[in-house]
């Protein structure tokens, strides 16, 4: 017995197309986390129209997909159509979505006045003013900039990037290094004869104290960092 049931829509050549799932796991199938798709079907009928019960013709599968296989149908279906989300899946996404987005709004761009970051709560703020809504299903990416063009009639953001010198004692090098690698884009480096490791680091500013923490944390704050000049 499923306790709960939604459905994938996918419109091809003209006709509509529909299975019935369960909601959680085919969250997941879209989301890459699962790829049996014989534990989402609730069945593997395709449906022209699932609240009738109108079952899709066998000329219409053959004319949309070129097959009647209803696995291959299916997975089509599932990998192309529209999860209908449950409002408590919308809820969780779009949170964490927005998360994601304040995080990196918070990174990547200052307050060119004071050239430092808005906190994430003003941020937060910011697109509760702008009643800004979030696509659960779109990449942070694809979102950030009409977000951030939003954002800039309440808060002012720049995006503005600096240079650090750093230098890492030789005994904390090899564990800075992906540290260093993944804060930014690295510039310059120099390994010297007694092991240590030099660096300039290509930042956003508004990453700057988020970088001297997780360098700090790795260094046991024996990193020396300076804004290059």
């Amino acid at each position: 017995m499923v306790d709960k049931v939604t459905v994938i829509r996918f419109a091809v050549e003209g006709e509509k197309f529909e299975l019935l799932v369960k909601p959680d796991p085919a969250l997941e199938y879209k989301l890459g986390k699962r790829k049996d798709i014989s534990t989402i079907l609730v069945s593997d009928e395709i449906y022209s129209d699932s609240n009738k019960g109108t079952r899709a013709s066998t000329e219409k599968l053959m004319k949309a997909f070129k097959t009647t296989d209803t696995t291959v149908i299916a997975t089509i279906i599932l990998q192309k159509g529209d999860l209908n989300l449950t409002t408590d899946q919308r809820r969780k996404m779009v949170l964490e979505k927005r998360k994601q987005i304040v995080d990196f709004i918070a990174k990547t761009y200052v307050d060119p006045r004071s050239h430092l970051p808005h906190p994430p709560l003003r941020i937060e703020q910011a697109m509760d003013d702008a009643r800004i809504s979030i696509d659960p299903f779109r990449n942070t990416d694809e979102q950030i900039k009409d977000i951030v063009e939003q954002l800039r009639s309440i808060i002012p953001l720049k995006s503005e990037n600096m240079m650090l010198e750093i230098l890492v004692p030789a005994q904390f090098a090899a564990q800075s290094y992906s540290v260093l690698k993944s804060a930014g884009t690295l510039k310059k480096e120099e390994w010297q004869s007694n092991g240590s490791l030099k660096v300039i680091l290509d930042i956003p500013a508004a990453a700057r104290a988020n970088v001297i923490d997780r360098l700090g944390s790795v260094t046991k704050g024996s990193a020396s960092i300076e804004v290059a000049k």
